[in-house]
């Protein structure tokens, strides 16, 4: 499933393919929004805003699609009315002369005007955007000792995305990984030193991933197994998805759990329950 990273990505490929640029035609596969194409016929694309995995397409005639990739969500971009060879469900498409934005897979968009799109459940209840909106690792710390989330588990805090949005499975292990604190605990049993870390590791590993194309193990580090022969699924993260492997810190196996229904990977030695 795709994170805040890759949306934003996904987003900046998309204002570059076919923002300030008449748009020829706006096509939905979902019948229940077909009707509003003709809206957007000669407008332009003004902005897309990322509120974590959702996405606020905004153009020029004072409407918004809004959309959300979900588990299977996907977008491409082709040369005008050109098309990928694939078996998904083509549910919305950006057409200019030179270009189309295509998005395939998601059942999650819906047509509105600006003011309703900043209204939508999902867009009020979401927690911040470590890529969109200013916040600091004091006010994330703040947030972790908070009521409303210091007694949840960090395994299904880092998912929800009120809490913090844009984070899903990678992150979450990466984000514990670095901040050494192990999957069973809440901020309530962590120090304050992890706290400031967590937040720390939240605010860089989301960046770093944005940066990277989704790289959030050290980018030296990564880069050197790379040039040594390194397959990407085992350099890109410091643990997620290498059970089994060797820790790159200490050496210990990692390992695979399940937490939130989702599975999640951990270093035993590094993020140990008690520290000496």
């Amino acid at each position: 499933m795709p994170e805040g990273p890759e949306i934003r990505r996904a987003a900046d490929q998309i204002e570059a393919a076919v923002m300030n640029a008449p748009i020829l035609e706006v096509f939905f596969g979902l019948e229940p929004l077909q009707e509003y194409e003709s809206l957007f016929q000669g407008a332009q694309l003004k902005k897309i805003e990322t509120k974590g995995k959702a996405m606020l397409i905004r153009f020029d005639n004072g409407y918004t699609v809004y959309s959300h990739n979900q588990l299977y969500g996907k977008w491409f971009i082709r040369s005008s009315y050109t098309y990928p060879k694939t078996n998904r469900q083509l549910r919305m498409a950006i057409h200019t002369e030179k270009k189309s934005a295509l998005l395939y897979s998601a059942s999650d968009i819906l047509v509105m005007t600006d003011k309703e799109a900043d209204k939508h459940p999902f867009i009020l209840k979401a927690g911040p955007d470590l890529l969109n909106d200013e916040v600091t690792a004091d006010e994330l710390v703040k947030r972790f000792v908070s009521t409303s989330f210091c007694k949840r588990k960090w395994v299904s805090l880092l998912l929800d995305q009120s809490f913090i949005a844009g984070i899903g499975n990678y992150l979450r292990s990466e984000i514990l990984f670095e901040a050494r604190i192990h999957p069973d605990l809440r901020p309530a049993d962590c120090s304050l030193e992890q706290l400031k870390q967590a937040a720390e590791s939240a605010l860089r590993l989301t960046w770093r991933s944005y940066e990277t194309g989704g790289i959030t193990a050290d980018p030296e580090l990564a880069a050197r197994l790379k040039k040594e022969g390194v397959k990407r699924s085992s350099y890109r993260h410091w643990v997620f998805n290498r059970e089994g492997e060797h820790c790159r810190i200490c050496g210990a196996h990692i390992k695979k759990t399940m937490a939130a229904s989702r599975r999640i990977y951990y270093c035993p030695d590094c993020q140990r329950k008690t520290h000496p």
